[in-house]
């Protein structure tokens, strides 16, 4: 079978980056290549993006491979690929009406729209296929660079309904305006010179803020375009243009941070806007008295820095330059990284290597060669107190996804596109966030359970350490259901961290030092703190050696750990150590599956890893009231054979659970619907006749007619239960 191929047209535009996208959200059996020559634009979003986005380089693509179909988009010239021939199926899909006969075995479609990812988004939307918020940003940035920001003639509401959609599934439109550019008229091009000559830079909060003035003889159209060159040029956090058009001043403000909102800034002047883009009309005011007030509220409203410390993940894996290419492939794929730093015997950074030098090294069977031939070479680092945008600028300049943070010529950790990105989508200003869920947390806490989470805090603090709680009580927290089974994760020694609290508080502890996890046992004392124990483990990832093996584990940091979970809704986290508490960690979308009310499994082979999942999958959809969305379920469907290959004891384990709950012959009978529990024993069953079996034993059992001990909640035991089933 020959390879499927999305193409576009040499020099493309944001609308044939954003055509391929999304013929591959239709067509995901196909490759999506980059054009070898993509615009600047294009190349820095893709820079900040590429872990989150399916393309491929030319050079990336099989030498000697067939090309039996190409899928062409935004255009009807086709560069002729290696692989191609006569045979090769070519279908067109293009906004601009069919210009020439076409050859035998190409087809062509398209409509009168602005964009040629209108047309193909609309499919997307009838398909039900989900995107993800960079998707939906890069789909957003072709509609909206060729249809003029939705003001060409050529627009229709297609695309205008098509952004709606996007907007829904969170474009973040601040991006999309700073990857867009407008030519100047001569009117601007004078303003935009006088502007220039009287930028000021400042520095507040450690952001770098221009303000500039100027007059202009009359009014001069879109000032808000010589804000995105004047930002171009100096590229600052924030940026203020004060402009006197006589009549009136006109402001104009753009941030690149969350952390100087210019809404707000725009606001105390009588105009309005969001975070990143604002403007206002300024009255009764000369152009220095307005300056001079708007210096004075920037002082007073511009945020502290956030910075790489911030962001970062702790502890991070690190490369020889005699490493194998073979060697490290191999960690790469145990890891799941997209690179890793490479050090000297010194323990200085002399280069990053990627997946993408790796690949590219093995394809040429190189696999024995040392990673020195084939990174990027130089001291690439960044300090925990760099700013972001001093980041984003190392990451662009070096075409890398990943910088080592270094303190003192130590490596901390590691700072990630992903991080990256996660930042910019936060809401504005997580302080109130923290607070909220802060008091929720005070709300749903025993006072003495609470105070010795924030003893544990203080301590995770003085120790350097992040401190999380993780997973049900998170999900449940958010939910409003009571749930005081806490776990607690530590970036850091965990074992250290729960004996040093437990002495504070008079209890004892139990560890196990192989999986750095520790119990605070409060014995006696669980009427006081509402629990028996408190539950510690140090962040760690997960390896699955074969299928329905037991993991294997090893310490990481808290994305790592929380990137092992089973499905979206147990990944959320909440920060607990001093400084951060009560902020929110989602790095894979659970709190809006909680929104939505959804199962969805985190990986497409979790369920080949664990087939007991399923079964999970399934207590959590029906205790909930949820329901496990398709292509989780497909998963399933996929997965079910695997369940032959699970001991009899983890099987058994999971089934107490489900029979554990108050009401198990909803999971039973959706067990069998989904064919697992023939595929745990051919005789196995539940239906209707089962849940009035089980409904009888809890009425009797509650009545106390039978002679039956019952669980400690009242119910029914799940012996009880299995008796009936079996």
């Amino acid at each position: 079978m020959g390879e499927q191929l999305i193409l576009t047209h040499e020099n493309t535009d944001f609308d044939g980056l954003a055509s391929q996208l999304a013929a591959w959200k239709l067509y995901p059996q196909a490759k999506p290549v980059l054009p070898r020559r993509p615009n600047r634009n294009l190349r820095d979003f893709l820079t900040l993006y590429w872990d989150e986005l399916p393309f491929v380089r030319y050079e990336d693509l099989a030498r000697r491979a067939d090309v039996d179909r190409i899928i062409l988009v935004d255009t009807q010239t086709l560069v002729t690929p290696r692989g191609m021939s006569d045979e090769t199926q070519v279908q067109i899909i293009d906004h601009h009406p069919l210009a020439r006969d076409l050859p035998p075995n190409w087809t062509y479609s398209g409509e009168p729209v602005g964009a040629t990812t209108t047309l193909l988004l609309e499919r997307i939307v009838e398909s039900g296929i989900r995107v993800t918020p960079v998707e939906a940003t890069l789909l957003a940035l072709g509609i909206y660079e060729d249809t003029g920001s939705l003001t060409y003639p050529t627009t229709t509401v297609r695309d205008l309904r098509s952004i709606a959609w996007l907007a829904e599934r969170g474009a973040n439109l601040s991006v999309v305006s700073d990857f867009l550019h407008h030519p100047l008229t001569d009117q601007q091009l004078e303003l935009y010179e006088a502007l220039l000559d009287s930028a000021e830079i400042h520095n507040i909060a450690g952001h770098t803020v221009v303000v500039t003035t100027a007059s202009a003889e009359g009014y001069v159209e879109e000032i808000s375009a010589l804000a995105h060159k004047i930002r171009d040029l100096y590229d600052p956090a924030g940026l203020f243009l004060l402009v006197d058009l006589g009549e009136h001043l006109q402001l104009v403000a753009r941030s690149t941070t969350d952390a100087v909102d210019v809404g707000h800034i725009a606001d105390h002047f009588g105009g309005g806007g969001h975070t990143r883009a604002a403007a206002a009309l300024i009255r009764e005011m000369d152009l220095e008295t307005a300056r001079q007030a708007l210096l004075d509220m920037l002082e007073r409203h511009i945020h502290p820095l956030v910075t790489v410390g911030q962001i970062m993940s702790h502890g991070v894996h690190t490369l020889s330059p005699e490493t194998t290419v073979e060697k490290a492939a191999e960690l790469m794929l145990r890891y799941g990284f997209e690179g890793f730093p490479v050090v000297g015997e010194s323990g200085e950074i002399v280069g990053i290597l990627t997946r993408r030098e790796i690949d590219r090294a093995r394809r040429l069977r190189l696999e024995t060669m040392p990673v020195s031939h084939y990174m990027t070479k130089g001291e690439i680092w960044i300090g925990p107190e760099d700013s972001v945008e001093r980041l984003q600028q190392i990451m662009t300049q070096h075409g890398i996804g990943q910088v080592p943070v270094v303190q003192g010529g130590e490596i901390l950790g590691v700072v990630t596109r992903t991080d990256l990105i996660k930042l910019w989508a936060s809401p504005p200003h997580q302080l109130p966030r923290r607070k909220e869920i802060a008091q929720k947390m005070s709300k749903a806490l025993p006072g003495p359970l609470l105070e010795l989470l924030q003893q544990a805090s203080a301590m995770a603090q003085e120790m350097g350490y992040g401190l999380y709680v993780v997973g049900g009580f998170v999900r449940d927290l958010l939910l409003g259901e009571r749930n005081l089974d806490l776990d607690l994760v530590v970036e850091g020694d965990a074992i250290r961290l729960a004996r040093r609290l437990a002495r504070r508080v008079g209890a004892r502890t139990r560890s196990h030092g192989r999986f750095g996890t520790a119990k605070i046992v409060l014995e006696g004392r669980e009427a006081e703190f509402g629990i028996p124990s408190l539950d510690f483990a140090t962040a760690r990832l997960e390896f699955y050696a074969h299928s329905a093996a037991l993991p294997e584990v090893e310490q990481s940091s808290i994305k790592a750990d929380l990137h092992r979970r089973d499905f979206t809704i147990n990944t959320l986290a909440i920060r607990l150590d001093s400084d951060h508490y009560g902020k929110l960690l989602d790095f894979y979308g659970g709190e809006q599956d909680l929104q939505d009310r959804v199962v969805r499994v985190l990986h497409s082979l979790s369920f080949i890893e664990d087939p007991t999942r399923i079964m999970r999958a399934v207590r959590f959809e029906q205790r909930l009231g949820f329901h496990i969305e398709p292509r989780t379920a497909e998963l399933i469907e996929n997965a079910l054979p695997m369940l032959s290959r699970v001991t009899g004891e983890r099987v058994r384990h999971e089934m107490l659970l489900i029979l554990a709950e108050d009401e198990p012959e909803h999971a039973l009978n959706r067990l069998d619907e989904l064919g697992v529990l023939e595929q745990i024993h051919p005789r196995l069953a539940s239906d209707e006749g089962t849940a009035r079996l089980f409904a009888r034993l809890r009425e009797e059992v509650a009545t106390g007619r039978w002679d039956v001990q019952a669980a400690e909640n009242g119910l029914p035991a799940p012996a009880l239960y299995l008796a009936l089933l079996t």
